[in-house]
């Protein structure tokens, strides 16, 4: 029986099959690559390069400027063509570092060598996947050499691999389990080798069979390794619910996964690890999902870091019909786009569009208290009354009903008949919690 989260969840219609059946594209980028500072959670990086400076594919443009922040690679070989800010996909501009690609391709010595990992020290591990600038790319852009350092190694029992990809229309971490699973493994086998006591488990929705199956048949002979499959319902792919529904553990907005003994990254990070680790490749690529009914091809597309949008767009044969909506991501947790020319970092994992924007064809009303949104959601809390403090800017009282463990899923707002916009008030009353709280402690 697979396995699956305690209480709320929800089963929107899924669109995968739109882009699941076509393999992984190769997209060769045209024109400047533009590459933000920001492309992780914590302080944005600093460049270490300038205007004029000849860089090549894997050089190391960009240092992490803080304990939380990640290190960044050209994808390509060229000139700094300028350090400046450039619009990015949240509708705000960002410094970027801009590269004329000189279209040779031509790497930093050692790029792409072969290396064993375990004839590396933990430490070297850790700092190789540093120096790849590797985040979490489900979305969250947490670094990953922090997040395989936590305080007490020796209580990792359980290195998760997230695989649910419970997201609609979301295809590209099933493509990589297909098309590159000796990597998901691979990389697996390289997180376990850094807590002794731990066992990895890969998890992955009923929805996806035949990954269940490759990666099973994989695993097959490995001791510290099996696949778990879980049940499809979003948010599958949450990592509070990926973590209880594996181990049956609890986390909080106040606890870490490592707290729980866990340690939990999705599959194309796991990529990212491995190609580090063992192939001394930084990150440097991202696979991305171009999908919706307003797309003529859709499919998913290995593409450069810094890549626009819009030339991947292009590479699924443009537009089929003039889209409504477009979004960065998925529907139920994207961020809608109103330009196509801007950068695919190390978070980007879909462009989907669609022909209609159902959301702007309804109209809120008031709230009719008939609890579904209650019912939905994953982290046991009461939206409508999150809801109401919102609406009054009441930041304390929004703290005082646990509002800051939310995590805006968008469960609610999708069942909600009242068609009431709470997954965008949610989003800005956390910041706002989040902010009171950090200067209630100072």
């Amino acid at each position: 029986m697979a396995a699956t989260f305690q209480q709320g969840g929800i089963h929107p219609f899924e669109g995968k099959d739109l882009s699941k059946d076509l393999p992984i594209k190769v997209v060769m980028p045209e024109g400047d690559l533009v590459y933000p500072m920001s492309q992780h959670i914590g302080a944005p990086a600093k460049p270490i390069v300038q205007k004029g400076d000849r860089v090549l594919v894997g050089q190391k443009i960009a240092e992490k400027g803080g304990f939380i922040s990640a290190n960044i690679s050209s994808s390509v070989s060229g000139t700094v063509k300028a350090i400046e800010p450039r619009l990015v996909t949240n509708g705000s501009y960002c410094n970027c570092i801009i590269v004329e690609n000189d279209k040779k391709y031509e790497t930093v010595e050692g790029f792409g060598q072969d290396r064993d990992y375990t004839k590396m020290s933990k430490e070297d591990i850790i700092k190789a996947v540093e120096e790849a600038g590797i985040v979490g790319l489900g979305g969250a852009g947490f670094p990953t050499h922090v997040k395989l350092s936590p305080k007490n190694p020796d209580q990792i029992d359980y290195v998760l691999v997230n695989g649910a990809e419970c997201e609609p229309y979301l295809t590209s971490d099933y493509r990589l389990m297909l098309e590159e699973p000796e990597k998901v493994v691979g990389g697996l086998k390289v997180m376990v080798s850094l807590f002794p006591k731990a066992k990895g488990v890969i998890g992955i929705e009923d929805n996806k069979p035949d990954a269940i199956a490759k990666l099973e048949e994989l695993v097959r002979n490995e001791d510290r390794i099996e696949v778990c499959p879980l049940k499809t319902k979003y948010p599958q792919g949450a990592e509070r619910q990926v973590i209880y529904a594996i181990t049956g553990r609890k986390i909080n907005v106040s606890k870490l996964p490592a707290d729980v003994g866990c340690v939990v990254d999705n599959v194309d990070t796991v990529i990212g690890i491995y190609n580090a680790v063992c192939k001394n490749i930084p990150l440097i690529r991202k696979i991305v999902t171009v999908t919706g009914d307003a797309v003529k091809t859709p499919q998913n597309f290995n593409v450069r870091t810094g890549t626009t949008y819009q030339q991947v767009l292009k590479e699924a044969g443009g537009f089929r019909e003039q889209p409504e909506k477009i979004i960065s991501g998925g529907p139920m947790m994207g961020m809608a786009l109103f330009d196509l020319n801007v950068p695919i970092g190390k978070t980007s994992s879909a462009l989907l569009c669609l022909t209609r924007d159902n959301v702007a064809e309804l109209e809120p009303s008031a709230c009719i208290r008939c609890g579904r949104c209650v019912a939905a959601c994953p982290s046991n809390l009461v939206p409508q009354k999150m809801m109401e403090y919102a609406e009054a800017n009441n930041v304390e009282g929004f703290i005082g009903i646990n509002g800051t463990e939310c995590y805006q899923c968008g469960s609610c707002t999708y069942v909600c008949p009242a068609k009431r916009q709470l997954t965008q008030a949610f989003k800005h009353a956390v910041g706002s919690a989040k902010a009171f709280q950090a200067a209630q402690k100072k």
